[in-house]
Formats: structure tokens, C-alpha cells, sequence
């Protein structure tokens, strides 16, 4: 699994890179106004990716968030896309003002990862979640849950990223993605699941619990 050992999302490079060079080459042609909008988007895409560390809880049956960002559905449903039974679903909602790598919510053994084409309606809405693209991680862990955690396009996040693939080892708190400018992210958790959060809480990847496996 790729780690990024920077503050920056390694992603981000291109992006930050294009924007200073084009401030450079604007302020050495006198072009003062474009030098200042290039210098700006420069430093809104290094803000975008940023790459804080966390402070990830021990606790093994400890469920951490996998994104940060807001709450926007907690609910029981039956899931027939991912694992195929009875679930919480949890969905946190990211704004491009949000750290946008996501984490992994709890140790395990990847057992499938399935990225699949879709629409880019808003994120937020029932419609984004269904008929988004997105990119599906199944996870088995050592105590035999299963879980999901899918990443989902939005309305201008136009390019998911996932850095593991099926067979990989993952643990809990590190980073296995990301989705760039604005998105969300959906987690699967077996009804025997303590849930703490609720819908409006604001969450951070790899520190907020979420959940215990009870």
C-alpha cells in the first residue's frame, strides 16, 4: 500500500506544480494579474492536499472514520451491492475545504476492490449515492467481519484514487485513497456494530470513532 511520507498528498503534485510554474512564467512576463490568480490556485491546491498525520485509537474493536468531513446518514438497510446483508450505513460528506485522503476504518485482509463508472450528480443526495461513480473496498478482518468502505464521486470530484488492491494487508488508520475536489464516503458495518455518531457530526479520517465492534 502506497503511504505518502509528506504533508502533501502525493496526488496534489502535478496540480501545485502547474500553478507555481504558471505564476513564474506570468510574473516574468509582466502579466501581474494572471501571476496572482496562478499563485492563488498554487495555494489552494497545496490547502486541498493537505496530508495531516492522525492519532489513531489502539482499541482493536475500535472503528475509526474513514474521511473527514460531515455525517450525513446513519441507518439501517440491506446492503445487496457490497456484502450483501443486513448493514449500518454511515455516509460522511466531504466540501472541498476537507481533508480529502481517506483512511482505513479497521485492520483486516482486502477481499475485493470494485471501481465502477457512474454519474456526478451531487454527492450529498440520495441520487449522488446511488448513481455516482465510486470505488468499493471490501474488507474481512481477523475476527471474520466484513465491512465496506466505498468512495464516491460528486458533483465536480471527477477522479477517485485507491491505493490498495484485493489481497492487501491494511490497517486501521492508514491511508488507502483519495477523491479530489469534493465527494463522499459511504462505510458498511455489521449490525452488531455499537454506532456513536449521529447525523450533523463532524468526523476526521483516523481519529473519530465511529463505532465498536460489539
Amino acid at each position: 500500500m502506497i503511504t505518502p511520507k509528506v504533508p502533501v498528498a502525493l496526488e496534489g503534485y502535478p496540480f501545485i506544480g502547474f500553478a507555481a510554474l504558471s505564476a513564474v512564467i506570468a510574473s516574468l512576463l509582466d502579466y501581474d494579474l494572471a501571476g496572482i490568480l496562478a499563485l492563488a490556485c498554487a495555494a489552494f491546491f497545496l490547502y486541498f492536499f493537505r496530508d495531516p498525520e492522525r492519532i489513531t485509537p489502539d482499541d482493536e474493536d475500535v472503528i475509526v472514520s474513514p474521511a473527514d468531513g460531515k455525517v450525513i446518514v446513519v441507518e439501517k438497510i440491506f446492503d445487496d451491492r457490497f456484502v450483501n446483508e443486513h448493514v449500518y450505513k454511515i455516509s460522511i460528506f466531504m466540501s472541498i475545504f476537507n481533508v480529502h485522503v481517506n483512511r482505513v476504518p479497521l485492520s483486516g485482509r482486502v477481499a475485493a476492490v470494485n471501481h465502477e463508472p457512474g454519474r456526478f450528480y451531487s454527492a450529498n443526495t440520495d441520487r449522488g449515492g446511488l448513481e455516482n461513480e465510486f470505488c468499493a473496498v471490501t474488507v474481512n478482518t481477523t475476527s471474520e467481519v466484513r465491512y465496506a468502505v466505498v468512495q464516491v464521486a460528486g458533483l465536480i470530484a471527477r477522479r477517485i484514487v485507491c491505493w490498495v488492491k484485493k489481497g492487501d494487508a491494511v490497517s486501521k488508520g492508514h491511508r488507502f485513497g483519495l477523491i479530489r475536489f469534493g465527494s463522499r464516503v459511504d462505510l458498511y458495518l455489521p449490525l452488531k456494530t455499537q454506532i456513536e455518531v449521529s447525523p450533523g457530526q463532524k468526523v476526521r479520517a483516523g481519529e473519530t470513532i465511529l463505532g465498536y465492534l460489539s
